[in-house]
């Protein structure tokens, strides 16, 4: 085989593994804009002033809003974000700076944790907490959230930690910083990009989460006075409102579930956007 031929034959080769690369991807996409599409066109009718400053009505009833399942969704997510991601990091942290066997079957077992269904996570959360108070709030439902972040945090921490370069880390060693700083000072912030994406992922994993919510927040039609009240949640009333059968329900289901993929979607877009801004800043 001549060499002209070889390399005609490599470049046919490259262009249909292209080719089919970018049809996959364009049919990946399909599923992705359907659901974009839908949630846009049967939302946007229901969006207006009311929606985003009033409560939610009764199911089947008219008037109302969106705004005690909005400030549920915040204050929960807020919760498990303050448990999830100091415990997730410095696990994650532990367990890139100081491997072993014991640091082997804790990343097994954050590993078996991400694939635990969320409604088992909500049943554990009522059984230690809320049976144990006899009352449903809004604190144990951000505690079952924060539970299932801890996992998703530990693992991607672990990965952003083990691409920093061992250089750096013998570096802050040899100049005498100890291995504790080492790891908060020096390697944290050089996989600070990879470590905030991390985080991103799982608030934007357990905002999207009704399972345990159904067993610990239980819903509420009412603004919270306190963290042990019950709340209310977009996920919870999409729920809700999606399956009954009324229409102006429905309607409401589908505002929330645009407003809901707003705020995941603006939340990755700007931790993101701070996250590239912050590591240029720094070069």
């Amino acid at each position: 085989m001549s060499v002209l031929s070889l390399r005609m034959r490599k470049r046919v080769t490259n262009s249909l593994f292209i080719g089919l690369a970018t049809f996959c991807f364009l049919l990946a996409l399909v599923p992705l804009a359907a659901i974009l599409y839908q949630t846009i066109m049967s939302g946007y009718g229901a969006l207006s002033l009311d929606f985003f400053t009033q409560v939610t009505p009764p199911i089947g009833g008219a008037g109302g809003g969106i705004l005690n399942a909005i400030e549920g969704s915040l204050v929960m997510v807020a919760i498990a974000a303050l448990i999830g991601t100091p415990l997730g990091v410095f696990t994650g942290a532990y367990l890139a700076e100081y491997p072993g066997k014991f640091a082997y079957q804790v990343r097994l077992l954050a590993e078996v944790l991400t694939g635990v269904p969320s409604i088992v996570t909500g049943i554990v959360v009522y059984v230690l907490i809320v049976s144990t108070q006899h009352r449903f709030s809004a604190l144990s439902g951000g505690i079952a959230l924060g539970f299932m972040m801890i996992p998703i945090v530990t693992i991607s921490t672990h990965e952003s930690l083990k691409l920093v370069s061992s250089s750096i880390r013998e570096g802050a060693l040899a100049l005498g910083i100890s291995r504790a700083k080492t790891t908060v000072y020096v390697l944290l912030s050089t996989a600070r990009s990879g470590v905030i994406t991390g985080i991103a992922l799982a608030v934007a994993r357990v905002m999207g989460e009704t399972a345990p919510l159904l067993f610990t927040a239980l819903g509420s039609q009412f603004l919270m006075t306190s963290l042990n009240d019950p709340a209310a949640s977009m996920t919870l009333l999409i729920f809700d409102f999606g399956t009954s059968p009324y229409e102006n329900s429905h309607v409401f289901a589908w505002g929330a579930a645009l407003i809901l993929l707003v705020i995941v979607l603006g939340l990755n877009i700007v931790v993101r956007t701070a996250s590239r801004l912050k590591f240029a800043a720094t070069e």
